[in-house]
């Protein structure tokens, strides 16, 4: 029974011993931030970081964002949530009610860069991969040699691949600036940085001391060399990416009206009109959808497509029956009638919606953007470039396959020999008029994702939709498709060197140009009539 009782008492001891200690780690250095001076408090940054003190991440982010308060009359430190919660410092116990007359611990830009790499080595180890990503690439880019030690620890115990080969650069970017990293040690991490081959690689070879040795300064800068060459061409591949996009959109925009002045020789100035309708359209679901079943937002858009097609279809058919067909084989008169159609239909929207932008949200599937081997792209762009494929391949098979796609090609070659074939012709301009503005709108669904929604949305795309009709040759798709995505990778390449106004012009100087040399365009259509 003594050798119990001195047990307990021995035990009791060590827990009174210890228990000041372990308050000690983090209630000095606040101490030293009770005092409000720049070197006490840069001291206290190091020692709240190296204590291990659960709270120790918490104080030094309120710290560098202004929400540490020192209590003037008992040196007490206290911490603001963002949310506006009172804690003590020391335990992180909630105060409901702290004292009057808090004072701010200052900080300078000094202290800042201190407290953000302080927070960065502490957050390596946080369970959280996402906050382990962003101190990695904070220390990646501060290459401060202090958290060098906590790194390697981090980069040991880290199971996930994508977040270890973080820490690997972090470590690298580190060992190459410090200036008593051995060569070979230095060499090792220059080759860490080439592989990653970005623009901070960039930044952290050319952070090597100046009396690194001649062969590791040799292998930074073909390093360096290598990663501006890697970088120019991705930058190349870039803007063919956004070529393509844009290439794209301008399809969707000008592939209804491919049809429509193939077929009918209509110059169909509301065309831009109907896309703008599209998007109208598209609007008008999402606010359903949004009072009346939030929870499947989500499915919005594929329910906006049918129901945009058929609206803006039968507007096309309503336009053609009520007015087109009293003006064919009259250009300049279909011409200026269309375009009052136009200026009809972008009043009616304003009446109606108003003339400010709409809002129309991107479902989950096409929000974010993911990385292809250095390509930055977007989920958006992407799924509007495989829709415009899904649309254009599906208007093909309809015009090889069905008996519409039959009348409308023979149309378009000869009017007179279908009509005396038996074929309405009347009917094929009423369906071929309603299927281009439905395709139209269809486009104003995918343009809503990319563009504001507004009453001169279609103004927009008109002349570039024309554009890509004359330059891919009248009524034909396989034109329309090369002239789209040419025009847009021409644009997307002079913008850069001319700028986005200087470079449509320039694009428009060569279409001329070339339409002197090709009237038809880059494929014409054969024909007895189209040959005429």
């Amino acid at each position: 029974m003594p050798r119990f009782s001195l047990l307990c008492a021995l035990l009791l001891a060590c827990l009174t011993i210890l228990a000041p200690q372990a308050r000690a780690d983090v209630s000095a250095p606040l101490a030293r931030l009770a005092l409000d001076e720049f070197a006490e408090t840069a001291k206290a940054v190091d020692e709240i970081a190296a204590s291990g003190d659960a709270q120790a991440q918490a104080i030094l982010e309120a710290l560098g964002s202004a929400r540490l308060f020192v209590d003037p009359a008992t040196k007490a430190v206290y911490r603001r949530a963002a949310n506006g919660d009172a804690f003590a410092a020391a335990t992180g116990a909630r105060v409901p009610a702290p004292p009057a007359g808090l004072q701010t611990v200052r900080v300078n830009n000094r202290l800042r860069g201190a407290i953000q790499n302080a927070v960065g080595a502490l957050t390596l180890m946080s369970p959280d991969p996402a906050r382990r990503r962003a101190a990695a690439e904070s220390v990646f880019r501060s290459r401060d040699a202090s958290v060098l030690a906590p790194l390697e620890a981090a980069l040991k115990a880290e199971k996930d691949p994508g977040v270890a080969q973080l820490f690997a650069q972090a470590r690298a970017a580190v060992l190459v600036a410090a200036p008593d990293s051995s060569n070979e040690v230095r060499i090792d991490a220059i080759g860490v940085l080439r592989a990653r081959a970005d623009i901070n690689a960039i930044a952290a070879l050319r952070s090597l001391p100046a009396k690194a040795d001649a062969s590791a300064k040799s292998l930074a800068d073909d390093a360096v060399a290598a990663i501006e060459q890697r970088l120019r061409l991705l930058s190349h591949a870039q803007n063919v990416w956004y070529g393509l996009s844009l290439g794209s959109v301008l399809l969707l925009a000008a592939i209804g009206l491919a049809i429509t002045f193939g077929v009918m020789g209509v110059i169909n100035m509301a065309h831009g009109e109907m896309v703008m309708l599209g998007a109208y359209a598209t609007f008008m679901v999402q606010e359903a959808f949004r009072a009346y079943a939030p929870a499947w937002f989500d499915f919005s858009l594929p329910v906006a497509l049918p129901l945009a097609f058929l609206f803006t279809g039968l507007v096309g058919v309503a336009i053609e029956r009520g007015i087109i067909r009293f003006l064919y084989g009259r250009p300049l008169e279909t011409l200026l009638a269309t375009w009052g159609v136009s200026l009809i239909l972008q009043q009616a929207v304003r009446t109606v919606f108003g003339p400010t932008n709409r809002e129309v949200g991107a479902p989950s599937y096409m929000a974010g953007a993911f990385d292809f081997f250095g390509l930055s792209v977007t989920w958006g762009r992407m799924w509007i470039i495989v829709f415009t494929l899904v649309v254009f391949v599906s208007l093909l098979l309809a015009l090889k396959h069905t008996s519409l796609g039959l009348h409308m090609r023979a149309v378009t070659q000869n009017r007179r020999m279908a009509a005396a074939m038996g074929i309405r012709t009347p009917w094929v301009d009423a369906m071929t008029f309603g299927l281009g503005s439905g395709l139209a709108g269809v486009a104003g669904v995918a343009l809503s994702q990319i563009d504001n929604v507004s009453p001169n949305l279609g103004q927009s795309y008109i002349i570039d939709s024309f554009m890509v009709v004359v330059f891919g040759g009248v009524g034909n798709l396989w034109g329309a498709l090369v002239s789209a995505f040419a025009l847009g990778v021409a644009n997307k390449f002079l913008e850069p060197l001319a700028g986005a106004v200087l470079a449509k012009i320039l694009i428009l100087v060569l279409l001329i140009l070339f339409i002197q040399k090709r009237p038809r365009g880059l494929f014409a259509l054969k024909g007895r009539a189209v040959e005429a």
